[in-house]
């Protein structure tokens, strides 16, 4: 009787091998990189004493943000109401002036250089305007996200049903297929992905008309909470709302990766 030999694999365990690609892939996120960031601000803050009128260390400004933590989740909801309303508003209006103008080529050729025109104009200044004409309420504020959310959307849609491949509405044209279900069932799927490329430009530029819009005379909101720490050069409240604002940016960008994700799982295919 031959005895047995006994071959030991080289290859590590399968579970070590899948923690240490979780690992790579959590180091590799964007979380990794802003714990990393934070930890560097606070480092070098306190290792270089730098003055806190230039940089405080985060840990005043999240001591900042507790001490005004009911008014700092008040503002923050009011803004986040703003930006929301307004970004959809713009999405949806965004996305009927690009369908508009890849089909119809006279609205294009009118139209697209005023919308061009019209992004040229200083924020601050039509954001006066807006507040003379509808009042210091809500939609206002929404209007204002609207304005400056609207037009990438526009572009991007307009970009992505000009690109529809021509051999494919060939192919479905021969197969009877009527203009609308050229629209529903091939040039919008194949524009999504341009069209969420142009959300996702859209969901900051909607914060930004947000906070803005709350210059002009607004009571509640992180433009108000910037305005008055500018005013009274409180710089460690200044940068507690620039991290409450980064915060709102990253979670609405971060929601819009996952409805892309769960709506658009067609984009890697293109």
């Amino acid at each position: 009787m031959q005895p047995v030999s006994m071959q030991v694999s080289s290859r590590p365990p399968r579970s070590k091998a899948q923690g240490a690609m979780k690992l790579k892939r959590w180091l590799s996120s964007p979380l990794a990189a802003i714990i990393a960031i934070a930890l560097l601000w606070q480092a070098l803050t306190v290792a270089l004493n730098v003055p806190t009128r230039y940089l405080p260390p985060l840990s005043h400004v999240f001591a900042d943000a507790w001490s005004v933590r009911d008014a700092l989740a008040a503002a923050f909801g009011r803004t986040l109401l703003e930006t929301v309303l307004g970004f959809f508003a713009g999405s949806i209006l965004g996305v009927a002036f690009g369908v508009m103008f890849a089909y119809v080529r006279t609205l294009e050729r009118s139209l697209f250089p005023l919308f061009v025109v019209a992004q040229t104009m200083p924020v601050v200044a039509f954001g006066a305007l807006v507040v003379m004409w509808f009042g210091n309420t809500l939609l206002a504020k929404v209007v204002m996200a609207l304005f400056l959310s609207f037009f990438p959307v526009t572009v991007n849609a307009l970009r992505g049903l000009r690109a529809v491949d021509p051999s494919r509405v060939g192919l479905m044209r021969s197969f009877g297929a009527s203009h609308a279900m050229l629209f529903a069932k091939l040039a919008l799927p194949s524009a999504a992905p341009q069209i969420v490329v142009g959300l996702r430009v859209a969901i900051s530029l909607a914060l930004i008309g947000s906070i803005v819009g709350e210059w002009f005379g607004e009571t509640v909101g992180l433009g108000v909470m910037l305005l008055q720490a500018t005013y009274t050069e409180d710089m460690v409240r200044i940068w507690t709302t620039i991290v409450a604002c980064g915060v709102m940016g990253s979670c609405l960008y971060w929601i819009l990766a996952i409805v892309e994700k769960r709506f658009v799982w067609w984009k890697a295919a293109n």
